[in-house]
């Protein structure tokens, strides 16, 4: 594929999902969401779609209750997508995951209750999945030996710099009062270990919607749940979770820039669209042809499709 603006093709391509929350024997959460079916929606679109990632991200609370039979169907469910994509699979634990099943059912590890805190190399670009769970809370916090770990792995600037997974963002919250509760304690431990290395971009979860933020001179992007999201806009509610308005977020990396694309989850009515038979009559184009026949308001092409 030509290309036709000002910037190349992405380096690489990360989907990040986030919040899972299984259940172990198809259980509902709530008795009313069914986060597995939740999830294979997620998954079907991003493998119909023509997206094709290096990685997939899951910024934790992968399993709602830590049941080995719930990390067992969540890997059941993703491992196969992954291989058919040819993608990396990056497991992060959040506040409701336990790190001994968490290590044993996802890694084959031995059982521990070590942090689970793990680097990935996708070619040249560093993931560094980061454990901010507490165990027995809901809060995060980082431990002096994790951030020692951190300021140890990000020491050694690598060819496409560093991208940090994890659960608890650092970032306001707003829209949602209730979650400073629960939020990352510490916040300003893990700013001076960030500051000044090859730290791109912090990918994390826990929110139930999606966010933006800066972090220590960083970006911060936050990926909704696909259990349930938050309606942000309900009355008399500390918070209103609701099954619906689930995404995934698309994170593109260029040698400068990330970029951040949220990706509604289910089937809408189409009602505008220009098929793939476009492609090679634009790519056989000059600049300034595509200029007046695309750019142009009063081209034929346009003046057509206003008039439809």
């Amino acid at each position: 594929m030509i290309q036709l603006g000002q910037y190349p093709p992405p380096l690489r391509t990360i989907a990040h999902i986030s919040d899972t929350h299984f259940l172990a024997d198809g259980r509902k959460l709530y008795d009313a969401v069914d986060t597995a079916a939740n999830l294979e929606r997620v998954l079907a679109q991003l493998e119909g779609s023509e997206i094709r990632p290096d990685a997939l991200v899951f910024t934790g609370d992968l399993a709602d209750l830590g049941e080995s039979g719930a990390y067992r169907a969540l890997r059941s469910s993703v491992e196969p997508v992954a291989d058919r994509l040819g993608a990396a699979l990056i497991w992060v634990m959040g506040n409701h995951d336990e790190r001994d099943r968490f290590a044993a059912e996802l890694f084959d590890e031995a059982p521990t209750d070590a942090p689970q805190d793990r680097v990935h190399d996708l070619d040249g670009l560093r993931v560094i999945a980061l454990d901010t769970s507490v165990p027995g809370y809901h809060h995060g916090s980082l431990s002096d030996a994790q951030l020692d770990w951190l300021r140890g792995v990000l020491s050694a600037p690598t060819r496409y710099g560093s991208i940090i997974a994890l659960h608890h963002p650092p970032m306001p919250t707003p829209l949602l009062w209730a979650m400073e509760m629960l939020e990352l304690h510490g916040q300003d431990r893990l700013a001076s270990v960030i500051e000044g290395t090859d730290v791109r971009g912090i990918l994390g979860g826990h929110l139930h919607y999606s966010g933006h933020s800066t972090f220590a001179g960083v970006p911060v992007s936050v990926a909704a749940a696909t259990c349930y999201t938050l309606d942000l806009s309900a009355q008399g509610r500390l918070l209103s979770g609701v099954d619906g308005g689930h995404s995934m977020t698309i994170v593109h990396v260029y040698d400068d820039r990330l970029v951040h694309s949220v990706i509604p989850i289910g089937a809408h009515p189409e009602v505008t669209a220009f098929s793939n038979e476009y492609r090679a009559r634009i790519e056989s184009m000059s600049f300034a042809e595509r200029l007046d026949m695309f750019s142009s308001k009063s081209s034929s092409f346009n003046v057509m499709n206003d008039e439809e």
